[in-house]
């Protein structure tokens, strides 16, 4: 089986397989403009790639011949805002939209739950589907909640839905994760909500407020699939893992360069190993020291190895965005992508990198068929 790696960049989407004489570029789509997000669906074979098309705005496109050729799919969509409804974005005070701005992430339910589609947007919108992206309906459940008001914008304007894990074994668990607004939860799929955080800190808030679960911005959250229980967060300013499905966190600093970053990925089948890409934060947010590392650890964050080999390591200054990092399902080949259009890849767990791209667009996302 051919090993093939989707990756979204600003200027479109491309495709690659690994033969025998290496990573090659097998297809191109959307030249020109920026695919925020792919789902290779591993129950259907279908490829969902969303768009952002401009003054056209933001579309999901998907394929069914093996990403050779793609046609424009439903889009999410919300409602009309009622007439007299305040809602205004709390930090820079501007009213929120209620129109997608951008699709965020895409995320497949169950194999016993055919035909179900998750995405999360950008003004915050979770949005749900049950016929394959056929067609949309915003969760409202999570988007009138009160504490959605709450959620503020970071790098963007506006608050959004950036992570969506969905529980293997029960696909009525599901969470998502704002920024900047918490991880929200639901056991019932989602027909309600709750934000948890416990042992999550925002040193950017006021001390009576550092601790509280929707001042938190979690970059990127994920889940490890054979131990579900075992969540990993790079946070604005911190890393945290959780060991009871998000109930509570514990923060991990000690061997690390920088507590804040973008990307995470969590090993498939070993909960005790994940990789972080750190960078210096706020104003800067380059790599410290102009050197481009990955940290490792097998030991569940009580430490780290700081991974260099392959990797530029002066006058570099290639920002990992949170979906820019992906394990394939072997656990053994991780795939990064930088904002300066390199592609790296490692086949022993991140020992070792090449540079298998140099010079593609700034990279949104990369993903693995049948990866995480």
């Amino acid at each position: 089986m051919t090993d093939r790696l989707y990756v979204g960049t600003r200027k479109g989407l491309f495709v690659l397989d690994r033969a025998e004489a290496g990573w090659a570029v097998v297809s191109r789509h959307f030249l020109g403009v920026g695919v925020t997000m792919v789902l290779p669906d591993k129950r259907t074979g279908r490829v969902h790639a969303a768009v952002q098309h401009g003054h056209f705005g933001t579309k999901l496109h998907r394929s069914d011949d093996g990403a050779r050729t793609f046609v424009e799919a439903a889009t999410p969509k919300y409602p009309p805002k009622p007439e007299g409804l305040e809602d205004i974005e709390p930090f820079r005070k501007k009213p929120v939209p209620w129109s997608l701005m951008q699709v965020w992430s895409i995320e497949a339910g169950l194999p016993n739950q055919p035909g179900r589609l998750w995405a999360g947007t950008i003004p915050g919108g979770l949005f749900k589907s049950d016929d394959d992206g056929d067609s949309w309906q915003l969760v409202r459940s999570l988007w009138d909640h009160e504490g959605r008001k709450r959620w503020s914008g970071g790098g963007y304007d506006f608050g959004g839905i950036h992570s969506i894990c969905v529980h293997p074994e029960d696909g009525a668990k599901v969470s998502a994760s704002v920024s900047i607004g918490g991880v929200w939860r639901s056991d019932d799929d989602g027909e309600s909500w709750r934000c948890d955080g416990t042992g999550m800190r925002a040193e950017y808030m006021p001390p009576d407020l550092a601790q509280d679960p929707v001042a938190q911005d979690p970059h990127r959250v994920v889940q490890c699939p054979a131990a579900p229980e075992v969540l990993w967060c790079q946070h604005h300013n911190g890393v945290f893992r959780s060991t009871d499905g998000g109930d509570s966190w514990t923060e991990l600093q000690d061997g690390l360069p920088s507590t804040f970053g973008f990307a995470v990925a969590v090993h498939p089948t070993d909960p005790q190993t994940a990789w972080l890409v750190p960078a210096e934060k706020d104003e800067c947010r380059i790599p410290k020291d102009g050197q481009v590392i990955v940290a490792r650890t097998r030991d569940g964050g009580q430490s780290f190895d700081i991974l260099k080999d392959g990797l530029p390591q002066q006058d570099a200054y290639d920002l990992v965005y949170r979906h820019g990092l992906a394990v394939n399902a072997t656990g053994q080949t991780l795939a990064m992508g930088s904002t300066s259009g390199a592609l790296w890849v490692s086949d022993d767990q991140g020992d070792h990198f090449e540079c298998v791209q140099a010079h593609l667009p700034p990279i949104y996302c990369v993903r693995f068929d049948g990866g995480f």
